[in-house]
């Protein structure tokens, strides 16, 4: 269950391990590669790249995609287990974190999350986004953050190259921004987005980037930090040089505070209209304390992106602390700890939302030798017929999509492009993209 890497690469996994095994991949939307599509930012057609990889483990005829079929709603375990021997849980995470400080309900805060599903044009988001701010806040350090501000503070049109659909297009041209202000708890040598990520932030001729030089602070644990891993030190270098060069005028501007902590956004009318920090100090081991230091910033919307939550599913345990399924090397354990024969889970909603791509394809990799230890001993499905899981769908009448019908939209979008010279353009409507794929 989950078409996104976690998904694909355990289908890989099992289609290499074992000459007799097929593998279907069910997920709720009706389009293949999970947040690869709907999370990465449009103007990153490099990281889009993966998506040619998992097309050719998706080409392979042992691997079925059934997408528009949601666990829980149209299949649920009893369900599973009647059609298949093992079921790998991989649904990911798409919801946003919460930021627990006062006032981060107000009108006009936003999760970075919701934003990027918008901006993907992610089928079961609104249309329509209120960009109405000439001064925002983003509050995070990892790479969806910068994916947030960069696309924040680009001009519409540098965006109408990419894949963006038309009412994004349309909101973003309209959106008054003109500084986009970035906070990170801790120091430079703390940040979780990569060097490519932050190089892309200095990419547009229309946006000053600007590294206040106040939070550019160094301890122990920060050297050491840098000694130890080489695009630390490579993501200080570029935010050093970025703080003492010269300024340059561009009509927006990008702005990056270290050792700033949101505590509190201010609001008026239940409407932002600021957000207080409060000045942090290293404390020698990479981490940070409050020194008492508060500062109000005149922003009027306010975006979170502190990092993705997984949602609980429906019969399977769930942990609400960690927002993953508790499992012991990819088993799903039950309430008791003990393993549900035949039910396994794999990339975010196993390990949480952190790590590459890579890190997914060894998560998957680790689940999937468990499912092979454990195969001799799992119990058999009575319906092995491929046909009987179509068969269930259509008797439902429930819209599926399938591998065949994503070719279909996806040679839809890139027609819908190429008039315009770029390289597709997304449909978003759910009903849209299954009419398109009809099988």
């Amino acid at each position: 269950m989950g078409a996104g890497p976690a998904g694909i690469y355990a289908a890989d996994h099992l289609i290499k391990a074992d000459p007799d095994v097929t593998v279907d991949i069910l997920d709720k939307l009706p389009t293949p590669y999970g947040l690869i599509r709907y999370g990465v930012a449009p103007d990153h057609p490099r990281i889009k790249e993966i998506i040619n990889a998992l097309f050719r483990i998706l080409d392979n005829p042992r691997i079925r995609f059934i997408g528009n079929v949601a666990y829980g709603v149209d299949v649920k375990p009893e369900e599973l287990s009647r059609f298949y021997d093992a079921t790998i849980v991989s649904t990911g995470a798409e919801k946003d974190r919460a930021l627990d400080i006062p006032g981060i309900d107000l009108q006009g805060s936003f999760g970075g999350a919701d934003f990027a599903s918008w901006y993907n044009g992610h089928p079961d988001v609104s249309r329509d986004w209120p960009l109405e701010a000439t001064e925002v806040a983003v509050i995070g350090a990892g790479n969806v953050a910068v994916d947030v501000a960069r696309i924040l503070a680009k001009t519409a049109d540098e965006l109408l190259v990419t894949e963006i659909p038309d009412n994004v297009y349309q909101a973003l041209k309209a959106s008054p921004v003109t500084d986009v202000h970035l906070f990170s708890r801790r120091g430079p040598a703390q940040v979780k987005f990569t060097p490519q990520e932050l190089r892309e932030l200095d990419h547009s001729p229309n946006v000053e980037v600007i590294v206040h030089p106040e939070g550019i602070e160094f301890d122990e644990g920060s050297l050491e930090a840098m000694r130890q891993t080489r695009h630390v030190k490579m993501c200080v270098d570029i935010l050093q040089n970025w703080a003492v060069r010269d300024p340059r005028d561009r009509p927006r501007r990008l702005h990056l505070y270290f050792l700033q902590a949101p505590v509190e956004v201010l609001g008026e009318d239940g409407k932002v209209v600021g957000l207080r920090t409060e000045t942090q100090e290293l404390t020698g081991d990479g981490w940070v304390r409050g020194t008492g230091e508060f500062t109000d910033w005149n922003v009027q919307a306010v975006y979170r992106a502190v990092g993705y939550l997984s949602s609980a599913l429906p019969d399977l345990p769930f942990d609400t602390k960690t927002g993953t399924i508790p499992h012991a090397a990819g088993r799903v354990l039950d309430l008791d700890g003990e393993p549900i024969p035949g039910m396994y889970v794999a990339g975010w909603i196993k390990r949480g939302p952190v790590g590459l791509i890579g890190h997914t394809k060894g998560c998957s990799g680790e689940t999937v030798a468990s499912l092979l230890a454990d195969a001799d001993q799992l119990a058999k499905a009575p319906a092995h017929d491929p046909a009987e899981v179509i068969a269930y769908l259509e008797q439902r009448e429930l819209p599926y999509t399938t591998w065949e019908g994503w070719q279909k939209l996806d040679a839809h979008e890139i027609a819908l492009g190429e008039p315009l010279g770029r390289k597709r353009v997304k449909v978003v409507a759910r009903d849209e993209m299954t009419g398109i794929s009809k099988h």
